[in-house]
């Protein structure tokens, strides 16, 4: 029996050994990141929406950077002989899918130019806009006193003028071109960043992590962008995204008026610009951008409220709750 006894304890031992290597092989920040991978992708699997938006953004991103090897046509490739060319539904020709414009360019060549274009202008002013916000956010939530004052006035007195109205003003004076654009659309977008970092950072500064920082000596900027930016992630990656889809708009706006990007760059706002003096009789030039942008806006909303729900965790206990009882309610229906 104390043989018997033994093998058993050894067996068990040797079970209990075997998990402790498995779960030390599971640690580290590979499998972590694995494992948020996972579950970041089991939430947008969830999400209907969230999933078919990204899905689209996505298609729109790789078709958009990989046009120069996608497209059948350059931007400007085309002569007045092939002008006006219905698309492939209008009994046209596979050589030109959507058509082609009154000057003989190809629809859906532009359109995928376009759309590149009218992503990195978006993309820049995000970056630019952010970089440049948030910094400033930190430094007034941070310091607080007359540094706060002085940079929210700031804000202040830059929100009181209409947006759109600057933008003119200065594209008008600076000139049409890509660089004036990022440049407008950064100067008239940082303030929403510099006041949300501003709030979150007052409440932040106040938590003992903080506190410790400081106690153990780390300077002021070492705790501002090491231990309390960090901590702004899920709210800056939402207000990015939102962001992002307001400069599509604006960047659509500016060109549809004509004081965005000029021939021969080509945007999606240009294409509507482009096909408003021929709207009544060849409509598709103006409504296929503009369907385009509306289904990009579209998408990167949808996929902003995805993102809050994954990074709020309010939310995501609200969503199982919902889900909870529906499927309670489901089950009761069918007993």
């Amino acid at each position: 029996m104390s043989g018997t006894a033994t093998d058993e304890y050894s067996a068990h031992q040797h079970d209990v050994d075997e998990a402790l290597l498995a779960e030390q092989g599971m640690e580290g920040r590979p499998y972590e990141l694995r494992a948020s991978t996972t579950g970041l992708f089991s939430e947008l699997r969830a999400d209907k929406a969230g999933l078919l938006s990204a899905v689209f953004l996505f298609i729109v991103v790789f078709a958009a950077f990989a046009a120069p090897l996608l497209a059948p046509y350059g931007p400007v490739e085309g002569n007045p002989s092939t002008s006006s060319i219905p698309p492939i539904w209008a009994d046209g020709s596979w050589d030109h899918v959507l058509g082609t414009d009154t000057q003989g360019y190809d629809v859906l060549s532009r359109l995928m130019y376009g759309a590149r274009t009218t992503l990195l202008i978006g993309l820049a002013v995000v970056a630019i806009a952010g970089l440049f916000g948030v910094v400033l956010g930190l430094i007034a939530g941070y310091r607080g006193g007359r540094t706060d004052r002085w940079l929210m006035r700031w804000v202040d007195v830059q929100v009181a003028f209409p947006g759109l109205l600057i933008a003119l003003i200065m594209i008008a004076v600076l000139g049409p071109s890509m660089t004036s654009v990022i440049f407008v659309l950064s100067f008239n977008g940082w303030m929403v960043y510099a006041r949300m970092t501003r709030g979150v950072v007052l409440a932040a500064k106040e938590r003992p992590y903080v506190e410790a920082a400081e106690m153990v000596g780390c300077r002021p900027r070492r705790v501002m962008f090491v231990h309390i930016l960090p901590n702004l992630t899920s709210s800056l990656v939402t207000l990015a995204v939102l962001e992002f889809a307001r400069i599509i708009l604006a960047e659509a706006t500016l060109s549809f008026l004509g004081l965005g990007l000029q021939f021969p760059e080509v945007s999606l706002g240009v294409m509507a610009n482009g096909g408003r003096d021929a709207f009544f009789s060849l409509p598709r030039l103006a409504i296929i951008p503009g369907v385009v942008i509306t289904l990009i806006v579209l998408a990167v909303n949808f996929l902003a409220s995805w993102l809050r729900v994954v990074f709020d965790p309010q939310e995501r206990e609200k969503r199982f709750a919902a889900g909870a009882t529906t499927a309670a309610t489901t089950v009761e229906g069918v007993m």
